[in-house]
């Protein structure tokens, strides 16, 4: 099983010499966010996740959870593991002071997030959904449910879930057929049943809290009839106290691919005390809360995938000996090379390390978006920080876990005919990775509501902010001859950006279809082009680095070639991707449904 180090430096490198960190939390407020203090939480941060929660990501993969009579057990060691993540005080580390928390910004929070789900993706589910629920609650929830949830919530004593699909509707939520009744003492009856329900029953806290889809009666069909409730495992009494137990019961765990110590269940509310979150019929309104918070986070289990990928893949090609470079002996005193030493290796390692240290840096700026819709106090900027974040959000979480999916793969394929056997620790790495790309809206779902809802629907005004950014970074390093490839390839691909854009907007005009038809290799495309962006700032923070002397310059030297990697070996496949947006829709529906056999 690959061993596990918290890539603090380049974490750092983001943080504070790429997004100056320092001066963004000065700006909004977040005074204890010194220096210092990053530092020292980083480094804290790191130890946990190295020598807590990283060795029991294999064992939780061989055990699973165990259901015996609706009674949920986690692997050993996750209960001991969850008890010192809450005795640390990491669930309250962003949360806020008035129920808690230590009320540091999101962002930070966000680069630990990322350590835990390299380190063992399954664990760190557990307390990721409670974030989801704390901010659904906190931003819609009354003053008497945030005073009885949030505490224990922030504390992490609590855990939150959220319960959406149903077995006949999973995108299509309004089907759904869970129903909420009006109780006398101003509750609601929930009755239906949930699927695919992560982390809904364990035995890490003393209680779950369910953030849940339902239908009043006589409410609209569709997504516009759709209202959202509290519904906790145990009920709660008026001062956040636990009373008797709900009607919520867990019918049975799903036996998976992978993510197997995280328990991933049917719950079942049978007449289950509930309590409406904000007005009747406007659910997803406030679901999207919680689903945009788990979009992001989402989107970090694809870099982070990646990043863990890397690290044993990069181990183990310095290590393994098989054959003499083509270009000459690199290891006389051995019986061959390190595999390290063939290009085609190099491709796939090149591959994993520009796609993990590039998703941590897009990660890292929509974080600091979200710091800035926290606690800004201009309008102005908190507007245009969500304006940036409803186009980024779907970019980031599906071509980052569609691309975090492929650098497991890699992982596999550098391993060899070992990548394919489980004590490596490779597969299962692949295995967990599959349902980033499904879960919290799939890719194709992503697409759809970038191009058709996002881009479309604004008449591309949307893109506008990111364009302007592009064109105003350009402008600033256009006399840097260092920088030059970078710029002048970035600036072809925004104008292409635009113009496809304008080009799918004519052909849908004639016919829709072409919407769905472009959706995926457009977002591709997008993604492509995003991360480039990133990558060409991380190239010129690098280089003036590298100017002003002093220590780390074999860090920031690779970092260029890392980028170099990526502009000419990653970003061409946005081609790939334009082309097959320009051919159009018609080659995918002229064969009719009957003409589907097998």
């Amino acid at each position: 099983m690959p061993e596990y180090k918290a890539p603090v430096r380049d974490i750092k490198f983001v943080m504070q010499e790429l997004l100056d960190c320092d001066t963004h939390y000065k700006q909004l407020g977040y005074n204890d966010a010194s220096e210092d203090m990053v530092d020292a939480i980083i480094t804290e941060a790191a130890k946990f996740t190295e020598q807590v929660i990283a060795p029991l990501n294999q064992i939780g993969d061989q055990q699973g959870c165990t259901w015996t009579d609706g009674v949920v057990t986690t692997p050993d060691g996750f209960k001991e593991a969850y008890q010192q993540y809450v005795e640390g005080g990491w669930p309250t580390l962003s949360q806020s002071e008035e129920f808690g928390g230590q009320g540091l910004p999101y962002s930070l929070n966000a680069s630990i997030s990322e350590m835990m789900s390299s380190a063992n993706h399954s664990f760190a589910m557990y307390p990721g959904l409670s974030h989801g629920a704390q901010a659904t609650i906190e931003a819609h929830g009354t003053s008497e449910q945030k005073q009885q949830f949030m505490p224990k919530l922030v504390e992490g004593s609590w855990t939150g879930t959220m319960c959406l699909t149903e077995s006949h509707c999973g995108t299509d939520l309004g089907m759904l057929r869970t129903k909420a009744e009006l109780n006398d003492d101003g509750s609601y009856a929930i009755t239906g049943t949930k699927i695919f329900i992560s982390a809904g029953e364990h035995d890490l806290s003393d209680n779950i809290v369910h953030i849940v889809i339902a239908r009043l009666p006589g409410a609209p069909e569709g997504s516009k009839g759709i209202s959202l409730f509290i519904v906790p495992k145990f009920n709660v009494n008026d001062d956040g106290s636990i009373a008797d137990r709900n009607a919520v019961s867990c019918g049975s765990i799903e036996h998976k691919m992978g993510i197997n110590a995280n328990a991933t269940c049917v719950i079942n509310f049978d007449s289950a005390k509930g309590f409406l979150i904000g007005q009747e019929n406007r659910g997803l309104h406030c679901m999207f809360t919680f689903m945009n918070a788990a979009r992001l986070g989402v989107a970090m289990e694809g870099s982070a995938a990646a990043e863990a990928s890397f690290q044993g893949s990069l181990a183990y090609a310095k290590d393994r000996l098989q054959m003499r470079s083509i270009s000459g002996v690199k290891n006389p005193d051995g019986p061959a090379d390190p595999i390290i030493v063939h290009p085609d290796v190099r491709r796939m390692l090149l591959t994993q390390k520009s796609i993990s240290e590039g998703g941590r840096a897009l990660i890292g700026y929509l974080s600091q978006l979200v710091d800035i819709t926290h606690a800004s106090e201009d309008d102005d900027a908190k507007a245009d920080a969500e304006s940036k974040l409803a186009l980024l959000t779907p970019i980031a979480k599906a071509f980052l876990t569609e691309l975090g999916f492929e650098c497991t793969s890699h992982g596999v394929q550098i391993f060899g005919g070992h990548g394919f056997i489980k004590e490596w620790g490779m597969e299962q790495l692949l295995r967990d990775t599959k349902i980033s790309c499904i879960y919290e809206g799939t890719t194709g779902i992503q697409a759809l509501d970038l191009l058709a809802r996002k881009i479309l629907g604004s008449k591309g005004q949307i893109l506008k902010p990111l364009m302007t950014d592009v064109a105003m970074f350009a402008k600033d390093n256009a006399d840097n001859p260092a920088m030059t490839e970078y710029v002048n390839t970035l600036n072809e691909y925004a104008k292409q950006w635009q113009v496809i854009t304008g080009d799918i907007g004519q052909k849908a005009m004639k016919n829709p279809d072409e919407i769905g038809g472009a959706s995926v290799d457009y977002l591709m495309f997008a993604g492509y082009v995003t991360l480039a962006f990133f990558w060409a700032k991380m190239a010129s923070v690098a280089q003036s680095k590298l100017k002003d002397g002093g220590e780390d310059a074999a860090f920031y030297q690779a970092k260029i070639k890392t980028a170099t990697f990526y502009f000419q070996r990653i970003l061409p496949r946005a081609q790939g991707h334009a082309a097959c947006i320009e051919s159009g829709v018609d080659s995918m529906m002229a064969l009719s449904s009957e003409e589907f056999v097998f």
